[in-house]
């Protein structure tokens, strides 16, 4: 893990990371910034989020415009980008000791949101409407999880247009450079997380 942090406070100024906020083709609707979350209430207080390294808002800007070349009109909506670990250490002690801690980064090892190369992203139509991808966002059963896609179809816990519609937003997000993970559908990262563990800033 990179030895190296760096304080939210400094992030804001830092050229190596970029608000998000006004990206084209972008939505931004940051579940921990408000109450609709697991934990029911707003974890990032004075923070506005909406802040990635540049290189994940490269990519993600890459993912609109495949996109927006399949589906015209439609956005990506992004649920999480930046989370500094001292947010990151509350989520953990929630979920710690519970079944549910496969779902959160131990804040030892870092998340890689905390180094600003992650995002949680959903998909909108053209007429501003969240798409129905067979669960809410952190959503903890194995209904969210993609690994788990062609079990739930033939339980028919998902449906077609529902695993249709997961498989575009991987499509275009792993065209654009990003690797999703088998247990969360929204879930994408912008490099190899070992990698950026050794390599990048961990935001505090």
């Amino acid at each position: 893990m990179s030895t190296t942090t760096i304080q939210l406070e400094d992030v804001l100024n830092h050229p190596e990371y970029i608000s998000i906020h006004q990206m084209p083709g972008i939505h931004l609707d940051l579940r921990y910034a408000g109450v609709d979350n697991f934990i029911g209430h707003n974890l990032y207080g004075d923070f506005d989020g909406g802040l990635l390294h540049h290189q994940a808002a490269s990519q993600l800007a890459r993912a609109v415009t495949i996109l927006q070349a399949e589906r015209p009109g439609w956005r990506l909506r992004v649920l999480d980008a930046l989370r500094p670990g001292r947010v990151q250490r509350l989520l953990w002690d929630r979920v710690k000791g519970t079944p549910q801690h496969i779902y959160v980064a131990d804040p030892a090892r870092g998340s890689i949101h905390s180094f600003g190369m992650a995002v949680d992203v959903t998909l909108e139509d053209e007429y501003g409407q969240e798409q129905d991808m067979g669960t809410r966002f952190d959503d903890f059963t194995l209904l969210a999880q993609p690994a788990q896609e062609r079990q739930m179809l033939q339980a028919g816990l998902l449906d077609y247009q529902q695993l249709e519609l997961r498989q575009l937003l991987r499509g275009c997000m792993q065209q654009a450079g990003f690797h999703g993970i088998a247990s969360e559908w929204w879930h994408f990262e912008a490099a190899d997380r070992g990698w950026i563990r050794a390599n990048m800033l961990l935001v505090e």
